[in-house]
């Protein structure tokens, strides 16, 4: 029985079609943008998400046919505001929409300061939060604040598009700031400190159970001229009676696709943000320095992880800047330079800053520029600029979930080779890498296939279909030059976080 998995990412719509043994038996991709109206801003159009997952999903049944179940995954934090026609009131806010700082210290205010929020949920008042971007919606856009009827996370706007269901969740609720990690539940104290109506929020589900089946039709949400826009474009129609998985958040989801659904190995994800996710045995909290707790996509399972907001994202910065040549040709310029590129260093906080710094105004930086520095030097330095910032967010996570053995490595960095061996030397630990590496739609078609009845549990899924596919070790001379390097990397924040800002 084939299950198919979508991740709405955040820059495209990816789609897996996978087999009962793991195997991927088809990938569809559709990229769509994202606009960034003010400096720190980041949005994006719902339907554009839900145009690219028709397309994925009829290049996955032309190819596979109808699946067994279907699972979801998608970025995290984001906000969508429909009104009580389950229109679509204004762009989606973004998890690295950097907006909302103001917001964050009213939340504390209203409860009590930084305790009483992490008391709440488990979890610091962050801008990338879903919480804070409400909040700053009722502040500076009141007209479509009194719309609300609704209020969505990207993934299950897609869901409510399928199969015509309201619901998110364990996951995906943990990184909205309304909800009790410990618990697992929606949390009063938060709803209630930031006039949040519950009926505006959907049922949080555990990631397996089935959410909904699919209605059939081209859309199944947005009223008829929905139906009609669909029908212009090809007219796609999926057959009804499809089990929809809850899924779960790009992060929950991704760990699962990668075999992290128990303590053990860590997750390390080198997408558009850099991640380092790390299973807990039980329940665990420390908001402090941006490390965010989460229900696990696993029931009774919780994780740790640390975010950096410009990983890959950095890399593909510097590749448009420098006139969009081939990434080889970069990366190969890139590896003729020595660990620490003769006194070159990057910081990559090109949108803010996550953990360890908090900090929705940190920038980015090149220090110790030359004229001897070439391309090639840059790039170089973009990539062990990322692997810095991710030894941090690993030292963090691994003080709540015991020391970090072995990584398993996902995402479009992890591609490089180059990368993989400056990331491996600096974190002090191998990188797996797993027969399927797509991550997040990988782990939402597992899900999707415990739905559709092809495995009974997430971990069943997992045990028959993740598999190791070679390991990158630590260099040991760069290992020992990455460790001499480190306490200049770590002092470029706080040296330049004083510095005048525009």
């Amino acid at each position: 029985m084939t299950s198919f998995g979508l991740d709405v990412g955040t820059s495209s719509v990816k789609g897996l079609a996978v087999g009962p043994d793991g195997q991927v038996l088809a990938r569809a991709e559709v990229a769509h943008s994202s606009a960034t109206p003010r400096p720190g801003w980041s949005e994006q159009s719902p339907e554009d998400w839900w145009s690219g997952t028709e397309r994925v999903l009829a290049a996955l049944t032309a190819e596979c046919g109808t699946p067994a179940g279907i699972g979801l995954s998608g970025q995290m934090h984001g906000l969508v505001v429909l009104d009580s026609a389950d229109r679509v009131i204004r762009p989606a806010l973004l998890w690295n929409d950097q907006r909302t700082a103001a917001e964050c210290a009213e939340i504390e205010a209203r409860l009590g300061g930084p305790e009483g929020v992490a008391a709440a949920t488990g979890n610091a008042a962050l801008t990338g939060f879903t919480a804070p971007k409400l909040l700053w919606l009722a502040r500076h856009d009141p007209e479509s604040y009194s719309r609300v009827a609704r209020v969505m996370l990207p993934k299950d706007y897609v869901r409510l598009r399928l199969c015509g269901e309201y619901a998110t969740d364990v996951t995906d609720a943990s990184g909205t700031l309304w909800f009790d990690v410990r618990e697992r539940h929606w949390s009063e104290t938060m709803l209630t400190a930031l006039e949040v109506d519950p009926a505006w929020l959907p049922p949080a589900l555990e990631s397996a159970a089935v959410s909904g089946v699919t209605r059939g039709g081209a859309s199944a949400a947005g009223g008829s001229t929905a139906r009609g826009e669909a029908s212009a474009r090809g007219g796609f129609s999926l057959p009804s009676g499809i089990p929809v998985a809850a899924g779960a958040g790009d992060q929950g989801a991704g760990a699962l696709g990668v075999g992290v659904d128990r303590p053990g190995p860590a997750s390390v994800v080198l997408g558009t943000s850099g991640v380092v996710l790390h299973a807990l045995d039980a329940y665990g909290a420390s908001p402090a320095h941006g490390i965010q707790s989460s229900a696990h996509a696993v029931e009774g399972g919780w994780f740790a992880m640390g975010v950096i907001l410009s990983a890959a994202g950095s890399l593909r910065w510097l590749h448009d800047v420098l006139g969009a040549p081939p990434y080889e040709e970069l990366l190969a310029e890139a590896e003729r330079w020595a660990p620490g590129c003769d006194g070159l260093s990057f910081l990559p906080h090109l949108t803010g800053e996550r953990t360890p710094h908090a900090d929705p105004e940190a920038r980015g930086a090149f220090v110790g520029l030359e004229v001897r520095h070439d391309r090639g030097a840059l790039v170089r330095a973009v990539l062990e600029g990322v692997a810095f910032a991710l030894r941090e967010a690993l030292d963090l996570v691994a003080s709540l979930g015991g020391p970090v053995s072995i990584g398993r490595i996902s995402g479009g960095g992890a591609r490089s080779e180059l990368w993989l061996r400056i990331l491996a030397s600096v974190l002090g630990v191998p990188l797996e890498r797993t027969a399927a590496d797509e991550g997040a739609a990988y782990g939402a078609a597992l899900l999707g296939g415990v739905a559709g009845g092809t495995w009974t549990t997430p971990q069943e899924a997992v045990a028959a279909c993740v598999h190791p596919a070679g390991t990158i070790d630590p260099d040991p001379a760069w290992v020992a030059a990455y460790a001499e390097l480190r306490p200049r990397a770590q002092a470029l924040y706080p040296a330049l976080h004083d510095l005048p800002r525009a």
